[in-house]
């Protein structure tokens, strides 16, 4: 069973952020093959909540939650991140439904939006987000802007 934790940067400890940034780093710059600035300067900001689920003390999934004006003019989620070794039991579908219930409490009435990998476009819609843009290019990876109202 995953536990869940809802974190600003400054709750985060040591061992929570490695393990976080490796995670991040494993999946999406060696995995994907994609080498971009994952720790862009928001992780620390004021506003932002890490969402980490652990089984044991693996940690198995993540994302970030950010207040509006930050990636987006609504609160956003961005940075969704499962484990490699935990993907194809629905882990990903509980990350989403505890991150949107955490920007929720978060955030009450807001709207939220993300910047999705195109091809999880379908896997986003299940959780009631609809795009907003065209498809384009970021990381030589297609993403598409969604939005839950």
């Amino acid at each position: 069973m995953v536990q869940w934790q809802c974190l600003s940067f400054d709750q985060l400890d040591k061992w929570q952020l490695y393990t976080l940034l490796k995670l991040r780093s494993d999946v999406f710059i060696v995995e994907q093959a994609c080498p971009y600035p994952d720790v862009d300067g928001k992780d620390n900001q004021p506003g932002v909540f890490h969402l980490l689920g652990w089984q044991d003390s693996t940690l198995v999934a993540s994302a970030r939650l950010l207040s509006a004006g930050l990636s987006f003019p609504s609160v956003s989620i961005g940075r969704v991140v499962t484990h490699k070794d935990y993907r194809g039991g629905g882990l990903g579908h509980q990350l989403m439904s505890e991150a949107i219930k955490h920007c929720q409490q978060l955030w009450p009435g807001e709207p939220i939006e993300i910047s999705a990998q195109q091809y999880l476009e379908a896997f986003y819609k299940k959780h009631g987000f609809e795009p907003t843009s065209e498809h384009y290019l970021e990381d030589d990876i297609l993403h598409v802007d969604m939005k839950r109202c």
